[in-house]
């Protein structure tokens, strides 16, 4: 018994522990957005300058909403071919579909370095070239196998009866997809759409190979900025970031079911 109370007390200080290593960095982020102090010197003394010359900081906010535009972008593409290819896939069997399958994998396992490099070197190739056009394309290839994985995963547990009784009383096919197999995978299309979402605004290296000047992305400019010089408008934008973030989550998790319960 003494053992297991033990244990128990353990495992609880664990993911304790676990939590503050992840969390207590971006407390402080936060934090120190609303300190006087540009070099985090203590005592803290409280302002909102930072958030005041953010709004002045023009480079900063055009790229924030550079990436806005590109992740929402990539997530509204992604959905839309991910969740037809993901229906192609388990509809139809064709010549080739497991290698296809197969090939969905890479691009999540490969890591970004090579894969910024190739898609610059591509892209000069076939004269695409640099740009935001070059990053929403890079950001769309890098997506999407996320979208066709999980929306595929859902697909596993839906029953095909479903479908067939749906034919039996005289709907289309369309009338299927939208009244009995979207609804059943909306789950998945959710949650691989934040994934796309999550996937294209945290994007650093294929945006800073694809990124010309005067058009970069929020984590690219971050990435500048750094180098230059630390400013606590950093810490302005990415708590703004975190707190629109959050409460969209939130949001989501109290109007929608997912397949269950409020």
């Amino acid at each position: 018994m003494a053992t297991t109370r033990i244990l128990e007390w353990l495992g609880r200080l664990y993911i304790w522990l676990l939590l503050a290593f992840l969390y207590l960095p971006i407390i402080i982020m936060a934090l120190m957005s609303f300190n006087v102090s540009p070099f985090y010197q203590l005592p803290f003394e409280w302002t909102t300058e930072w958030y005041a010359s953010l709004w002045q900081n023009d480079q900063l906010i055009a790229a924030t909403w550079n990436s806005v535009e590109i992740a929402v972008i990539t997530t509204v593409i992604c959905v839309v071919l991910g969740s037809a290819a993901s229906l192609a896939l388990y509809r139809y069997e064709f010549r080739g579909k497991k290698f296809l399958q197969a090939l969905l994998f890479p691009p999540i396992a490969i890591p970004w370095l090579i894969t910024g490099t190739a898609m610059l070197i591509f892209f000069f190739g076939v004269g695409i070239g640099r740009g935001l056009h070059a990053i929403l394309l890079g950001h769309v290839a890098l997506a999407l196998p996320y979208v066709i994985v999980v929306v595929s995963a859902r697909l596993q547990t839906f029953a095909p009866e479903l479908e067939e009784a749906a034919r039996s009383l005289g709907a289309n096919q369309w009338q299927v997809t939208r009244r009995v197999t979207l609804p059943w995978i909306m789950p998945g299309v959710i949650a691989g759409g934040l994934f796309a979402f999550a996937v294209s605004f945290d994007q650093f290296v294929v945006s800073y190979f694809l990124a010309t000047p005067g058009q970069t992305t929020l984590p690219v400019e971050i990435y500048a900025a750094i180098r230059k010089g630390f400013t606590p408008e950093i810490n302005a934008v990415s708590t703004i970031i975190i707190v629109v973030s959050m409460a969209l989550m939130l949001l989501t998790a109290r109007f929608f079911k997912f397949g269950g319960e409020k």
